[in-house]
C-alpha cells in the first residue's frame, strides 16, 4: 500500500507545484506590491486613485497614433493570477491607454492586451452614438498575449498494475485501439499565452 501512495504523489506532487508557479511578466509587474485592478472602483471616484499605479487588460477596441503618443482604447475584462484577461468574462467597462512610442494599430487591433501605467484622469469620449467617461492610464509597460488552442485529449488509464490488454475484434484480430476511449469528439480549449 505504501508503494502504491508514493507513486500517487510522485504524480501528483509535481502538478501542484507548478500550477502554483503562475508569474506575471517582467514588462508589468510593476512597483506597487499590487497594483489597482478594479476598474469599477476606480471609475466611482477617479479622483481618489490618480497617480496611483494600475493594472488592466482586456481585448483592444480601437488604437489612434497622435503626436509622440499612441492612444489604445481597451475594453476591460477581470484578470486571472497571471495579469492575462479571462477570456469570455464580460467587460468592466472601458479606458484609454496612452503609450509614449508608435505602435502599428495593425498589430494590436482585436488583440488581447494588459497595460500597466499610471491613473491620469477621467476623459469624456464616445462609444458609437454613447456619451462615455474614459478612464486614461500613462502606459508604462504593456504585454501582449497571444490567443492558443489546444486539443484536449481524454485522461488515459492512470494505474500502472491494471491490465486492459488488448480486445479481439470482430473478424478475431488484435483491435489495434485498445485503451483508447473514443467517445466523441476531443475538446479543444482556448487560452493566452505570452
Amino acid at each position: 500500500m505504501k508503494f502504491y501512495q508514493r507513486a500517487i504523489m510522485a504524480c501528483v506532487l509535481p502538478v501542484v507545484l507548478l500550477t502554483g508557479c503562475v508569474s506575471i511578466p517582467k514588462s508589468i509587474q510593476g512597483n506597487a506590491p499590487l497594483p489597482q485592478q478594479d476598474l469599477t472602483r476606480v471609475m466611482s471616484a477617479p479622483q481618489l486613485y490618480v497617480g496611483q499605479e494600475s493594472r488592466f487588460g482586456g481585448k483592444v477596441v480601437r488604437v489612434t497614433n497622435r503626436d509622440n503618443t499612441t492612444r489604445i482604447e481597451l475594453m476591460v475584462q477581470p484578470l486571472d493570477e497571471g495579469a492575462r484577461p479571462i477570456l469570455g468574462a464580460a467587460s468592466l467597462g472601458r479606458l484609454y491607454a496612452d503609450v509614449p512610442s508608435f505602435i502599428d494599430p495593425a498589430e494590436l487591433t482585436n488583440q488581447y492586451l494588459t497595460v500597466l501605467g499610471n491613473i491620469q484622469r477621467v476623459e469624456p469620449g464616445k462609444i458609437g452614438q454613447q456619451n462615455y467617461n474614459f478612464l486614461v492610464i500613462a502606459v508604462t509597460g504593456y504585454q501582449r498575449w497571444h490567443l492558443t488552442q489546444q486539443v484536449m485529449s481524454p485522461p488515459m488509464p492512470m494505474d500502472p498494475w491494471l491490465w486492459y490488454g488488448p480486445r479481439y475484434g470482430r473478424r478475431g484480430f488484435i483491435d489495434p485501439w485498445w485503451g483508447y476511449s473514443m467517445q466523441g469528439p476531443m475538446p479543444v480549449q482556448t487560452f493566452l499565452t505570452e
